[in-house]
């Protein structure tokens, strides 16, 4: 255990040391700042809108009860960040390792497959774990701002505690999905298409709509799936069937991943 910790403790170490990783991430927690700022007004002015019976007005001639209603906005701030964005970092992590030897310098110092893959994905978990503690606390702050002179508590309600954990684990589960699928692949482009492909499938909700089984099936449409309301998506399957699916994904992706490993890739 000691060897794969110290192995993990290496991995993460290449990660915080490299730069594009750095740039790419700092450009996606921007980008939710600011995404996060233009947003701030309409939020708080939908909340102060929030009639006595407890309605509030989010889109235009659509009244909902206003704490589920925010909830759900909160929900879906962050998880737009997280499945489009924290894949391609992920990505951007393993091609890390096609370049300037670093993968055959991997294989040589760890030459158990096994074990450098399962270092390798700790150190992704660990990395990605933060950066989606990050983002939802962005989220968050801002949505604080929001609510602060109506229910304070609602961020810490039981709900939105589990929402966030949910968040977290889809987080970290597509993320290792798109880390092992390029590391599969041999090549970031490969990757970053997939990573593009199965978001685009999951947000525009073409499969959910014609062929449900198929979507069910995919990691992303997974995520969908488990966070959101069936009230207020197509969703083609129970959040139960969704946290399967995921994890399945993750699994059975790294599993391949670390089988592929060989010392071949270490000329």
């Amino acid at each position: 255990m000691s060897v794969l910790f110290a192995a993990a403790g290496a991995e993460l170490s290449k990660i915080r040391s490299s730069r594009i990783v750095w740039l790419i991430t700092g450009a996606v927690i921007a980008l939710h700042l600011l995404i996060g700022q233009a947003n701030l007004r309409n939020t708080s002015t939908a909340v102060e809108g929030i009639t006595p019976d407890g309605l509030i007005e989010i889109f235009a001639d659509e009244r909902q009860p206003a704490g589920e209603a925010l909830i759900d906005l909160l929900v879906s701030f962050s998880l737009q960040i997280v499945v489009m964005f924290l894949p391609i970092i992920a990505v951007v992590i393993a091609g890390q390792e096609f370049r300037a030897g670093q993968l055959a310098q991997s294989v040589l110092a760890v030459p158990r497959r096994g074990l450098l893959m399962a270092a390798k994905a700790i150190a992704l978990v660990v990395f990605m774990a933060g950066v989606a503690i990050l983002v939802e606390l962005i989220s968050n702050a801002y949505m604080f701002l929001a609510v602060k002179d109506w229910d304070p508590g609602l961020l810490l309600g039981a709900d939105t505690l589990a929402d966030h954990g949910k968040l977290l684990a889809l987080a970290v589960l597509v993320s290792l999905v798109s880390f092992a699928i390029t590391t599969l692949t041999r090549s970031t482009l490969i990757g970053i298409v997939v990573s593009v492909l199965l978001m685009a499938l999951a947000m525009t909700q073409v499969l959910a709509r014609t062929v449900p089984a198929v979507d069910a099936l995919l990691p992303v449409s997974a995520g969908r799936n488990l966070l959101l309301d069936p009230a207020d998506a197509d969703l083609s399957s129970s959040a139960g069937y969704a946290a399967i699916v995921l994890v399945a994904w993750a699994l059975l992706s790294t599993l391949a991943a670390g089988l592929l490993l060989s010392r071949r890739d270490a000329r």
